[in-house]
Formats: C-alpha cells, sequence, structure tokens
C-alpha cells in the first residue's frame, strides 16, 4: 500500500508541474489532504493562508480521480465523476476556468452570467466531456437547477469542493445562507465521495463549525457518518508588510493616494466601504491621472471582466473596489492593497489584504480609517435577520395554494428588498419554507425563532467592530493581531509591519494634493432619477395603484447637495439629517451649496426643461426648522414666491422611515392633499414648482407629493433636497 501511495504522490507532483511550472513541489499539507481524497475517500477542511496552494490540492486530485490511468483506487477502475466547485463570486470562477487549463483539466461553470450555455454545457456533462464544473452556491436552490440538474449531478459528483468555506458559518464574516444547502448535496452524494473546504480566514470557532457541516449525517441511516480531517496551517505572510495612516479626513486620504500610489510597488487594489466611494475615488484618481478603474457588485458584468483583465495586464495602476472583490480576485503579483476606511471585521481585513503579495518578495497593505467607518458598519448590521414578529407574519402569508413572489410579499411586511431575500434563504435552508416556480411556498415544517444563537452572533459582530478599532491603535505587531484574531497558534511578530519597523510612508500630504481633494470633494450635486413605476402587490393591501405611474402624476429629475456616503459630502450632510441631528436652520454653507446645485442644473450638461416659478416645502415633523428655512433661503435667493409646504396628515403611519418600496407608498398614500391656498397658487402656475426637502430616502415621499401637484394643476415638479440616503 505504501508503495501505492508513493506512486500517487509522483502522479500528483507531475500534475503540479503543469499547473505550476517546473519547479513545484507539494507541500506536505497539501500532500496530506491530495491523499486523502483521492486514495482515503476522506472530507477535508484545509484553513490555510492565502497563497498557499488551495486550489492547487482540488486541481491535483481532480486529475488523479478523472484520470482512468492513475492507479488511485485498483478497487474502482472507473473514472470519477466531475468536479462541483461551489464558488461565491464570477470573478473567482474565471480565474479557476483559466487555473484548470493550465493543468488539462477541462472546467465550465454555470452562472447567471451564461445562461445561454446551460443546456450545452449539462450536455456535456453527461456525455463525460467535463472535469471540474463550477456553480454559484445560490444556483443550489434555483428551482430548474435544484429540481432537473442537481440530483443527478450530486449521484455522480467525483468530488465536491467548497471553496471560501468560512461562508458556510453564520461565525463566519461572510456568511451565506445559500452555503448552507450544501448540507441537502452533502446527503445526497454516494457514501466514499471526497469532499474538500477551504478558506484563507476561519478562527477556531467557524473552523469548527464548518468541520461540523462537512460531517454532516448521509440520507442513508446505515451509512456510517463521515470523519473530516482539518489541516490548519500558520497564518503568516512573509511578504505583506502592514501599516496605518491615521489622516484627518477624506479629503486627507484621497490626497494622500495622490501623492503616494506612484510609490506602491507594481499594481493593486483600493478598496472602499462603499460603491459611492469607489466612483468617487476612481474619478479623482483618474483626474490626477492615473489609470485606474472602478469595481463593485453594480458594475456591469462585462465591465467588471474588462476592469479584471486590465488589472492582471498590468495596464492599469489599480482597482478600486467594493468587497465585491473580497474573495474573488487572483493575481499573484499584486504589489499592494490599500484601505480607505476599516472592514467591519480583522478577518474579512486579513482575507482582502491576502490578494497581495502571493508570487512576489514583498507588497505593502494600508489601512486609511475614517470616523464614518462606524456608520457604515451600522447600516450594514441594520441588515441582519428580523425580529420574530416580521418572521411569523411571512411564514403566516406564505401558508397559501399559491406562490408569493419577493416583490409580493412587501407590502406585507415591512422590510427592506435585501434584508426580506435573506430571511427567506434563511427559512428556506431550515426547512421552513421552499423556493419553486413563482416564488416562495411554506412546507408547514416547525420552525423555531433562534433568539438567543442571533443575540451571540450580533455580539460577536460587535466584538469583531470593536478589535477592529484596536487593530488600527494597537502597539504591537499588526499581522500578530491578525493572526491573533484567527487564533493561529504560530502567531509572532512579523518584523516588517511599521510597529516592528520604522514606518516606511509618512502620513502627510501636500498642499497642492490637499487643495485638489478639497475642491473635488466639495462640489455638491447628485441626481434624484424619478419614479416611473409603482412597487408590485398593493392591490393586495387596499391601494388601488399598479404599473405606471402617469406621465402627468411623474416628478422630474430632480437634485440633492450629495449622498450621506458620499466621501466629501456625506460627514456634513449626517450631522444635519441623521438619527441623531439636532433640528436647526440650514446653515450658510449649505445654503451655498444648494446655490451651487441650482445654477449647475440650470446651466449644466442636463439642466432643467424650464426654471421653477415657485418654491413648495415637504413638511417636516422631525426636521420642521431645517426644511422651513432651507425653502425660505431659496426661495429668497431665487427670488421665487414661496407658495407653503404639503404636510402628510395626522397618524403614525405616514410618518417615519419604511423598510421597503411597498410599505412606504403603502403608509403614504392618500396622507398628502393640495388643498386651500397652496391649491390655487399652484394651479395658476405657467412653469414648474421646486419642491424641497431635507433627505430622499426611498424617493416616496417626494413622488406621492409631486402626484398631488400635478394632479392640483402644477405644470412640472422638480425635486431638491438636501441629501440622498445610500
Amino acid at each position: 500500500m505504501d508503495a501505492d501511495r508513493t506512486a500517487v504522490r509522483e502522479r500528483a507532483e507531475a500534475v503540479l508541474r503543469r499547473l505550476a511550472g517546473e519547479s513545484a513541489r507539494l507541500r506536505e499539507d497539501q500532500w496530506r489532504a491530495i491523499e486523502a481524497l483521492v486514495v482515503d475517500r476522506r472530507r477535508v477542511l484545509c484553513v490555510q493562508r492565502t497563497g498557499w496552494g488551495k486550489s492547487a490540492v482540488y486541481f491535483v486530485a481532480t486529475a488523479l480521480l478523472r484520470d482512468r490511468d492513475s492507479g488511485v483506487d485498483l478497487a474502482r477502475p472507473e473514472v470519477a465523476g466531475p468536479t462541483v466547485i461551489v464558488s461565491p463570486l464570477l470573478a473567482l470562477m474565471r480565474n479557476q476556468v483559466e487555473s484548470a487549463a493550465r493543468a488539462g483539466i477541462r472546467a465550465r461553470t454555470i452562472n447567471s452570467a451564461n445562461l445561454d450555455e446551460w443546456d450545452e454545457i449539462t450536455a456535456e456533462i453527461r456525455a463525460g466531456a467535463v472535469d471540474v464544473l463550477l456553480i454559484s452556491p445560490e444556483r443550489l436552490n434555483n428551482p430548474d437547477f435544484r429540481d432537473t440538474v442537481l440530483p443527478q449531478l450530486a449521484a455522480t459528483t467525483g468530488l465536491l469542493v467548497v471553496d471560501e468555506a468560512h461562508c458556510v458559518s453564520d461565525w463566519g464574516h461572510d456568511f451565506r445562507p445559500d452555503y448552507r444547502r450544501l448540507r441537502t448535496f452533502l446527503g445526497r452524494l454516494p457514501e466514499g465521495t471526497p469532499v474538500l473546504a477551504t478558506t484563507a480566514t476561519a478562527n477556531a470557532r467557524v473552523t469548527a463549525d464548518v468541520a461540523e457541516q462537512l460531517g454532516t449525517e448521509p440520507v442513508d441511516p446505515a451509512a456510517r457518518r463521515p470523519d473530516v480531517l482539518v489541516l490548519r496551517g500558520s497564518l503568516d505572510r512573509e511578504s505583506l508588510r502592514l501599516g496605518v495612516l491615521d489622516l484627518p479626513g477624506p479629503a486627507h486620504r484621497l490626497a494622500w493616494l495622490a501623492d503616494h500610489l506612484d510609490e506602491l510597488p507594481g499594481s493593486g487594489i483600493v478598496y472602499t466601504l462603499t460603491v459611492a466611494a469607489a466612483a468617487e475615488t476612481t474619478e479623482f484618481l483618474r483626474s490626477r491621472g492615473y489609470p485606474v478603474a472602478a469595481y463593485t457588485g453594480q458594475a456591469e458584468d462585462a465591465d467588471r471582466r474588462a476592469a479584471e483583465q486590465d488589472l492582471l495586464d498590468n495596464k492599469i495602476k489599480a482597482l478600486v473596489a467594493t468587497s465585491a472583490l473580497g474573495m474573488g480576485f487572483d493575481k499573484p503579483d499584486l504589489g499592494f492593497v490599500v484601505h480607505l476606511g476599516a472592514p467591519p471585521s480583522p478577518i474579512a481585513y486579513y482575507q482582502q489584504v491576502g490578494r497581495a503579495g502571493r508570487a512576489v518578495a514583498h507588497a505593502e497593505v494600508l489601512l486609511l480609517p475614517g470616523v464614518e467607518d462606524a456608520a457604515i458598519w451600522r447600516y450594514f448590521a441594520s441588515l441582519a435577520f428580523p425580529p420574530e414578529e416580521q418572521v411569523r407574519t411571512v411564514l403566516a402569508a406564505l401558508h397559501t395554494d399559491r406562490p408569493l413572489s419577493t416583490q409580493a410579499l412587501e407590502p406585507i411586511v415591512d422590510l427592506r428588498r435585501a434584508r426580506l431575500e435573506l430571511m427567506l434563504k434563511v427559512l428556506d435552508v431550515d426547512g421552513a419554507v421552499r423556493r419553486v416556480r413563482g416564488g416562495w411556498l411554506a412546507t408547514g415544517e416547525p420552525w423555531t425563532y433562534d433568539e438567543a444563537r442571533l443575540r451571540r452572533v450580533a455580539a460577536a459582530r460587535t466584538a469583531e467592530q470593536q478589535a477592529m478599532r484596536e487593530y488600527a491603535t494597537t502597539p504591537g505587531c499588526r499581522l500578530r493581531y491578525l493572526r491573533e484574531c484567527l487564533d493561529d497558534a504560530d502567531a509572532a511578530d512579523c518584523g516588517r509591519c511599521d510597529r516592528c519597523a520604522d514606518p516606511l510612508f509618512p502620513a502627510v500630504v501636500s498642499d497642492a494634493a490637499l487643495t485638489a481633494a478639497q475642491t473635488f470633494l466639495g462640489r455638491p450635486g447628485v441626481q434624484i432619477p424619478p419614479k416611473k413605476l409603482w412597487p408590485t402587490g398593493l392591490d393586495a393591501v387596499g391601494v388601488p395603484l399598479k404599473g405606471r405611474i402617469a406621465p402627468t402624476e411623474q416628478a422630474l429629475p430632480g437634485r440633492a447637495v450629495g449622498r450621506l456616503s458620499d466621501l466629501g459630502w456625506g460627514g456634513r450632510l449626517r450631522g444635519l439629517v441623521g438619527p441623531e441631528a439636532v433640528d436647526a436652520p440650514v446653515p450658510d454653507d449649505v445654503v451655498a451649496a444648494v446655490v451651487e446645485v441650482l445654477k449647475a442644473w440650470a446651466h449644466g450638461d442636463d439642466p432643467w426643461p424650464r426654471r421653477p416659478v415657485g418654491v413648495v416645502a415637504v413638511g417636516s415633523r422631525h426636521r420642521p426648522r431645517l426644511v422651513g428655512s432651507l425653502a425660505e433661503r431659496i426661495a429668497t435667493v431665487g427670488r421665487l414666491p414661496l407658495l407653503g409646504q404639503v404636510t402628510p396628515a395626522e397618524g403614525p403611519g405616514a410618518t417615519g422611515p419604511r423598510g421597503n418600496s411597498a410599505q412606504r407608498v403603502r403608509a403614504l398614500h392618500g396622507a398628502f392633499t393640495v388643498a386651500g391656498e397652496l391649491a390655487e397658487a399652484v394651479g395658476g402656475l405657467d412653469g414648474p414648482v421646486l419642491l424641497v426637502d431635507d433627505l430622499v430616502d426611498s424617493g416616496w415621499t417626494m413622488t406621492l407629493v409631486a402626484r398631488e401637484l400635478r394632479r392640483a394643476g402644477a405644470p412640472d415638479v422638480l425635486p431638491l433636497a438636501l441629501a440622498v440616503a445610500g
């Protein structure tokens, strides 16, 4: 038997050389994992640092299992079925397909971006022409895929690979409910099907949780529970030099990049916490002459592909990215990672910086934290699992003969769509609901709201945020701190970071760069797009609105000073309209910004069709002094009549933020009336009304008030606000 294993290792080394070059040799734990998978048919969890070679393990194992002449298992001379890799991001899939080709492995992917190829790929799988199939975790519960493709795929899978396996655990920093569906897939696998789970970012609790789930009981009660081999290595990254720069504000951070980006080695990634910050940073760096590109989850797939390729080809200095690139990019010679704003946990931070320095002697890793980081963390934390009452409301609604779509559920439960979809996925994994064609149905299975566990997870998230604050201020080694957060028993001082050695980069910026950044961030003005469609399902809650909003009842495109998430105006605006803001008259500097917005609106590239002839305020119960004074100042500066204000009727439903569009419209429908002197004044106008408010969140308040003004006779309505949420 030892001779057989020696022969298998020799063949494994040969495959690795095809994959990584003639000088490549298997690490000892790489061989242990391959041996366990292809010889012993075990389940393996690899917790190893980025760049260690986890992908080499499953590609080598695949080549051996798919090779009829490999001699891996004389008792099973048949060729194993395809390896199925569950991978979280399209970018990661593209990298893996290319890597597989280098080793002579035929890889295909089924995802939302290649729907027209699904039938062809499925036929290739049946014909045995596919060695590796990459799918997203979301695909596991696509009704067609789950019911027609998945059963046969599970029965014929030669090796199952769960990439970025920390996503399986809700203790992990990037928990994804769809990953939990792997338990069902695991249970369907024939006994003896090897399974490999890989991650670079799992502390002891996440490792134990993932290992336990890999050992899920098989469907056949007579089959034994699989044992799991856990291979956990050192998380040291010898090539990384970590540092933190404490700068006063967003303008200083952008100015620092403008001064020092060229000094950073090679090409790299600049991470931001929000889509808006990625767009602003990209635009500013381009204005300073840097070849950079933006990469966010909101970009078109073709644009993301082009940006990835430009970085791979070193055509640009940096990708300015959100966490959409966190797990999904493989460029071994990446020379730097800079964060404008801190991720909410040291574990997430370690994973993102791990993209750098995989095949270069050294790479620079810099964190530029901001005071606004905590507010952004709080926003993302607000998307957590909802209270039990809301969950029970959804379950009750789904006890029906026909499925309900997510859109149809929105008028029933007051949750934003992203949060509602997350809840439904968790309920699906728990067996309480099932996704079918047309939406969701309740299964009727008993379900318990695990409030204690949710509280523990929330507490863990809070602790992670505090740990990230402490990382920025720790007097000790920064890499050691990260490794200890990941429960690395071998954590030690690195000798390279800005705590162990002298800082390489100063926290100073040039006057020219700072002035340019301040000017750039000080530019006010963002567009408020008009609503053109009513939310679906309103008739179910007694609101007689559906389909397109009549053109005669729509607002025109509007303007705001900025977004709450903007690097420039975001902080100033949060101080005026945030949840802890004190109501007060609008400050002079903000009025000046509003005037600049109006000037650009009148004379810019996309001007208003006609100059407004009057001002109307949206009555506010929370900030009446702010909104009232803003309307008065605009009327005075513009020499326009202040026609009055539209205030919602009394009642709790008409005020306050709502979770989703359907709930917001339900609460506001019929709440506004334009009558008396205001109706008379509006009806006699020969031009647009300028409709003034403090904050546009969902956009439905402006939409419904504009509708009432149009119905009262206003020729057009131009919305103007201080801020736009998001």
